[in-house]
């Protein structure tokens, strides 16, 4: 991070300094995690469900914190607070300043699924020709991406953030912080339905990222996705459209698929030709390469550089994730999940060689449908050419259901368990030696541990 001072801080802020002496006082990080202090740290004080941190505020300065960001200041503490009424949106303004001091250029990456894989992909390909900063972890809300934005360099030439959401404005925050240069918005599908309602709803909220962009930026846009393509200009700036149609700006003009080791593919970039190869699994992750590639060429990437950081691209633990398992696979894909996605994942599943067993768990916050999109994503496991499903659950007794009716006699088996625990106990019946086992749900289904089982099963 760029140092800054007390006062700028403190002026960004909006807020009060009390204990201050010498404003001039540099500041070197950000952080609300009170074990990451360091001597020069500006400690965010946030009060979440389980901690509050200013419950920490002692502690972290004794670790040579030069100031805290708080909304009140405790009975003994002495050192340099400034005191905001909100932390939160305090973090914001300090992120937001700090974003325009910088000639960094920010890529934002929106969308209902493959935020992180695009990102990684997106990254990876930008890292062949620039100094490249990514969002790490699951730093892409209201907190997490004032955070990534503190922690730019000032040698970043490009920040790649990714930008998630759940409600309506929220978007409209991170963009002001951001002000992106590039905006990406991966697909529209069916998440968070229970605060946006519907897919218009949802695209309402996506596109909220283009109201603090660059009025001279880029956008780049799913072609394949039946409401994305439906945007023909933002504010003048006509989008470039990616996916796996031939309808597209950037598309795959040929593809082969390596199992589960990648796909090769010819891409044809505004109607040049020239050859790649990824190694992250699905047709999704062929889409998102298309992001990247479209986005590497605009910034003035040759096709080498291109094909090169898409052959390095790769993905991280709970997102597609492939773990070598005896003779078989594990693919962890636990982070998160909607329909789409799940059904994505099965696609993916299917090409592994050997018994392929789907382990699949809730998804939440779907909305009144939550019912029949889960009995959807049965109906297709079971016509998908796996040879095992496995549903844990509440939610997920309707995709059993589901996928019992559309496999009537078939050959496909499926089990059904009503909570990861019961599941546990009876891994070793389920799963084989040498069996290719696709691990998905959403977060709140603690599939992590699933995972953890698996490998040492």
């Amino acid at each position: 991070m760029k140092a800054f001072t007390f006062e700028d801080a403190l002026k960004a802020a909006g807020g009060t300094a009390v204990n201050q002496e010498n404003v001039t006082r540099e500041i070197t990080n950000v952080t609300m995690d009170s074990r990451k202090v360091i001597f020069g740290s500006l400690f965010v004080a946030i009060k979440g469900e389980r901690v509050d941190g200013h419950d920490f505020m002692r502690e972290v300065f004794l670790k040579g914190a030069a100031a805290v960001l708080c909304d009140h200041v405790p009975e003994g503490i002495t050192g340099p607070c400034i005191v905001v009424p909100d932390t939160v949106k305090g973090l914001q303004e300090i992120a937001r300043w700090y974003r325009s001091i910088l000639p960094v250029k920010v890529v934002g990456i929106t969308g209902s699924v493959g935020k992180t894989s695009t990102k990684e992909m997106v990254a990876a390909v930008l890292a062949e020709k620039f100094n490249v900063l990514k969002t790490i972890g699951n730093y892409n809300n209201e907190i997490g991406l004032p955070l990534t934005v503190l922690s730019i360099e000032e040698d970043t030439e490009i920040a790649v953030l990714e930008m998630g959401i759940s409600d309506f404005g929220e978007m409209r925050v991170l963009s002001r912080i951001a002000c992106p240069d590039i905006c990406v918005i991966t697909n529209i599908g069916q998440c968070h339905l229970e605060f946006l309602h519907d897919r218009d709803g949802i695209l309402k909220a996506k596109s909220e990222i283009f109201e603090f962009m660059n009025p001279e930026g880029r956008i780049y846009l799913n072609g394949d996705d039946d409401k994305l393509i439906t945007v023909k200009e933002v504010n003048g700036i006509v989008p470039t459209f990616f996916g796996l149609k031939d309808t597209n700006d950037v598309y795959p003009a040929e593809k082969e698929s390596m199992g589960l080791g990648g796909t090769k593919m010819r891409i044809s970039l505004r109607g040049s030709l020239f050859d790649a190869e990824i190694h992250m699994l699905g047709d999704h992750m062929v889409s998102n390469a298309m992001a990247a590639t479209a986005i590497g060429a605009d910034l003035g990437m040759d096709k080498n550089q291109i094909a090169a950081g898409l052959y390095t691209a790769k993905t991280i633990d709970g997102r597609s994730n492939l773990i070598p398992k005896g003779t078989g696979y594990i693919i962890d894909d636990c982070y998160n999940a909607s329909p789409a996605s799940m059904m994505a994942a099965l696609d993916m599943l299917k090409l592994a060689n050997g018994r392929k067993v789907a382990i699949l768990g809730d998804m939440f916050e779907l909305g009144p449908d939550s019912d029949n999109m889960h009995a959807a994503v049965g109906r297709y496991a079971a016509t998908v050419g796996i040879d095992k499903l496995v549903c844990v659950g509440q939610n997920c007794r309707h995709m059993y259901n589901a996928a019992m009716r559309e496999n009537g006699i078939g050959s496909l088996g499926i089990g059904y368990y009503s909570d990861l625990d019961s599941l546990l106990k009876n891994l070793k019946i389920e799963i084989k030696e040498g069996d290719n086992v696709l691990v998905k749900s959403s977060h709140g289904m603690g599939f992590a541990q699933l995972v953890e089982a698996l490998k040492e099963l």
